[in-house]
């Protein structure tokens, strides 16, 4: 494993997936990725992709015009297998790692005496050796120790993906000593920052953990937001003051939690120690309930509507981002597209939408709401709903204080 491997197959080209498999063919490796989607297959043959990620096209494109990087709904025989795939969580917040199961029984039979096999999704503890198990059951052929099973989860920031894959630090922890060893080698063709080795179990740990920190403190600024509303502080100069001392450093509240991490990832935990997870349990809690409060400020914005303009009046409400965070199209688990999508259904016909990063709603607001540009939305709507910072929503700050009836900043960008 000391010399760049030749061959690499990447199954699940999604946001993880399809940035790992471009990175891996820029460093000279012959990459394939596998996707159950044919048309996601096809558009990357192509040179193009199905996600927004600052510089990805090029370095897809690049691959494919290189003979680099191919794609196809099938897995091809390699040294090096990597699993990217989603795991979401099903009824109850349990961990659903049905497609990281399917994605190993396609692998099965390709696998030979020493592959790698490294799985890179969000995984619930012991996942790495259910894998493995998996896979001697299905391959009674191969010896223990043949093949060399390993974990490592990304750490990156959409809309910065590239860049983080290659500068963070990466746990990387195999089932054994061997297995790190292997897998750290791997990954130290395209990371600058560092491979830390260390246990399959530890690395499926830490990701969990790194993400529920995460969440346990947007949970304690989304709560600071509900109290201050209740005794009528301002919660955002509240945080700037408290953030003036040296320890203390307050996140900022919003909508709720969104992304296909931080807002599952904690429930992985809870699911493994339900009696001991008690203050991850209680973020999770309060973050999912952050949307129903905004939904009802919502509605007593619309009933200070009828109020003044009459009970039969409906105002017309435009909703200000619907991504799970700024300046992305990712609207995985997105709080802003739950409310946006309760609101047209409360006031069907009278709701537009505003999102600068996508060309199309999503079948959840088709024929609910309209999608429509910034100033047209601020121009017709009674009510400004500001879900997500966009940047561009900021330069909007002076036209909103002027002319807006009444407006639900869920962000404090327009306070």
């Amino acid at each position: 494993m000391n010399n760049i491997q030749h061959t690499v197959t990447v199954v699940g080209l999604g946001y993880v997936g399809l940035p790992t498999a471009a990175l891996l063919a820029q460093c000279g490796m012959r990459v394939h990725g596998v996707d159950i989607n044919q048309t996601t297959v096809d558009r990357i043959n192509t040179g193009k992709v199905h996600i927004v990620e600052p510089g990805l096209e090029d370095l897809v494109a690049k691959g494919v015009q290189e003979h680099r990087f191919s794609a196809s709904t099938q897995v091809t025989n390699s040294e090096v297998f990597v699993i990217a795939v989603p795991t979401p969580f099903k009824e109850g917040f349990r961990p659903d790692i049905s497609l990281v199961m399917a994605a190993t029984a396609s692998i099965a039979s390709h696998l030979k005496t020493g592959s790698l096999v490294i799985l890179e999704s969000t995984s619930p503890v012991g996942t790495t050796e259910h894998i493995a198990e998996h896979i001697a059951k299905a391959r009674p052929d191969l010896k223990l120790g043949d093949v060399h099973f390993a974990y490592c989860p990304e750490r990156v920031l959409p809309g910065n993906a590239l860049a983080e894959m290659v500068k963070n630090s990466r746990v990387i922890g195999g089932l054994t000593p061997t297995c790190s060893k292997m897998a750290a080698e791997f990954y130290r063709h395209f990371v600058k920052g560092e491979c830390v080795e260390t246990s399959a179990r530890l690395a499926e740990m830490c990701k969990l953990v790194e993400n529920s920190f995460r969440d346990v403190n947007i949970a304690f600024a989304n709560e600071l937001s509900l109290i201050c509303d209740k005794l009528n502080i301002d919660v955002w100069q509240l945080i700037q003051l408290a953030n003036l001392h040296p320890r203390v450093k307050i996140l900022q509240p919003g909508p709720g939690v969104g992304g296909h991490c931080i807002a599952v990832d904690p429930w992985f935990i809870v699911d493994s120690a339900p009696d001991e997870a008690r203050l991850i349990r209680t973020a999770r809690e309060v973050n999912d309930g952050k949307p129903v409060w905004v939904l009802s400020k919502i509605n007593l914005a619309v009933q200070a509507y009828q109020k003044h303009h009459g009970a039969g009046s409906m105002p017309k409400i435009a909703c200000f981002g619907l991504a799970f965070k700024p300046n992305i199209d990712d609207l995985r688990e997105s709080p802003a597209l739950h409310i946006a999508t309760a609101v047209a259904e409360a006031w069907p016909g009278q709701v537009s939408v505003v999102e600068p990063h996508i060309e199309t709603l999503p079948n959840a607001l088709m024929g609910k709401a309209t999608l429509a540009a910034a100033d047209m939305a601020l121009a017709g709507a009674d009510i400004l709903v500001l879900l997500v910072d966009h940047a561009s929503f900021a330069q909007l700050k002076p036209k909103v204080l002027a002319g807006a009836w009444h407006v639900v900043d869920t962000r404090g960008l327009w306070t």
